[in-house]
């Protein structure tokens, strides 16, 4: 197990930030760890990385106590926070050579960081000469210095354009490959890219914890555009198995919504036979991870 979470409390004064949250991540997990602002994302991720003690319960990274046995912990993990700390006086090298002394690692693992994380275009360049893709991606190269078997990522895409929200996509892709990536973000784009395993906290409390794909099927919701060549009767519509409910966006074209784990695309192209009409067009329009964590969170 990379991460077992058992019963964490934690409170600042009258607030209570996390309420007995427990959780378990496996060895090679790439885990989205979602909730709204103020919800306890990053207080969870500093416990879990030995920055802040629990007020109560207990957790364990790779084995190893978070409370009892912190600098295991702090060995076995890579930890890139929301505001990335770096001295911005520094040369990219220098600054991954500083820590590489921290870490009592050979000097060669720099340039594999460099070339793993896409720094060696502006790996010359003073840390404050560059852009803020490429500050997030020194961050990341420090994270992964040390060969860490656990990645704990806090925002880290936060204010990037899109070409640069790819490349870093890329990069912690790549980094799950062989590691655990545990990573908090509230850009769903990037969980539904990137994660196979959802977690959302709201007030302190863990609300879904499913499978990405199982997340957005959970409740067998099926919505499906169609246009015909003619008008339809809405009580036609009304007898087709399975609807929930049917409404007429435009013209002759229908959302219809369906609870049911079959395919109904099929029905509806049968009906539509069935009622001398011809199906124009004909789209699944799936649940989106925004619109599950919109309802779960609301």
């Amino acid at each position: 197990m990379s991460i077992e979470v058992n019963s964490i409390s934690k409170s600042y004064g009258a607030q209570k930030a996390l309420n007995e949250i427990s959780f378990k991540i496996e060895k090679g997990e790439i885990v989205g760890f979602l909730g709204p602002n103020g919800a306890g994302k990053s207080t969870l991720m500093k416990i879990l990385t030995t920055y802040l003690l629990a007020d109560s319960g207990s957790a364990l990274v790779n084995g190893h106590d978070v409370m009892t046995n912190a600098k295991e912990v702090q060995r076995s993990i890579g930890y890139l926070p929301e505001h990335n700390p770096l001295y911005l006086d520094l040369y990219v090298r220098e600054y991954l050579a500083f820590n590489a002394d921290v870490y009592n690692v050979p000097k060669s693992r720099i340039e594999e960081v460099i070339q793993l994380t896409g720094l060696t275009p502006e790996s010359h360049k003073k840390i404050g000469q560059l852009s803020k893709g490429y500050r997030q991606r020194v961050g990341l190269a420090n994270a992964l210095l040390h060969d860490p078997e656990v990645l704990i990522l806090d925002e880290p895409t936060t204010g990037l354009d899109p070409n640069q929200l790819m490349e870093i996509r890329n990069v912690i892709k790549n980094a799950g490959k062989n590691k655990t990536v545990f990573l908090s973000t509230h850009i769903m784009q990037e969980v539904e890219a990137i994660c196979d395993r959802v977690i959302i906290i709201d007030k302190g409390q863990i609300v879904a914890d499913n499978k990405l794909d199982h997340l957005v099927t959970a409740d067998k919701e099926q919505v499906i555009e169609v246009e015909f060549d003619y008008k339809v009767e809405e009580q036609l519509l009304a007898k087709l198995e399975n609807i929930s409910s049917y409404v007429n966006t435009h013209d002759m074209t229908w959302e219809l919504t369906f609870v049911t784990d079959k395919d109904m695309r099929p029905t509806i192209f049968d009906f539509a036979n069935e009622n001398g009409l011809k199906t124009l067009q004909l789209n699944q329009k799936n649940k989106n991870l925004e619109a599950v964590f919109r309802e779960i969170t609301k």
